[in-house]
């Protein structure tokens, strides 16, 4: 981890705007859990690019210079980084790509742990986040049900399921 990232990991930490300063203050914690792993190695490289000042571009110099693969959660970064043959790793990416498959006319067990936002709507959740919209579910909300899969949609967030109740 380059001492510059971390400058702007501090900064965006410190700033006005509540939003940027809960991510700031997240990316410092993430980096001191993964210095405190012990299965992992990580080191603060103190070195600078002269000549350009945004963050992104020195990662790839940097990583173009040094034959670095990048490790990131940023979409942008990781496009501008491969353009140029750097090879990444999107955490983002890898996070979808280890989510559970799922398709229409499959059927699942899960709790309903609210109502969902039209009428008679439940909500459920998967284990990895993915949201469940069951048809005819509000009045089930702390139950554990059956459903079928009837629709995945797939969204900018994420995974949307939908689902209706199975009779036994």
């Amino acid at each position: 981890i380059t001492q510059f990232v971390l400058a702007e990991l501090q900064a965006i930490a410190d700033s006005n705007d509540p939003t940027k300063k809960i991510r700031g203050k997240r990316g410092l914690e993430v980096i001191e859990q993964l210095r405190n792993n012990t299965q992992i190695s990580v080191t603060i490289l103190n070195k600078n690019i002269s000549g350009i000042k945004e963050v992104d571009q020195k990662i790839v110099v940097l990583a173009k210079e040094h034959n670095f693969k990048i490790v990131t959660n940023d979409i942008n970064l990781s496009k501008i980084a491969k353009l140029q043959d750097i090879k990444v790793l999107n955490v983002n990416e890898l996070a979808f790509a280890l989510k559970p498959i799922v398709y229409p006319g499959e059927r699942l067990k899960v709790l309903i742990s609210k109502e969902g936002k039209e009428k008679k709507q439940g909500i459920a959740y998967l284990e990895d986040g993915t949201m469940i919209v069951i048809d005819d579910a509000k009045s089930d909300i702390g139950r554990n049900l059956d459903i079928e899969v009837t629709s995945v949609l797939q969204t900018t967030s994420g995974k949307m399921i939908f689902g209706k109740k199975l009779y036994n």
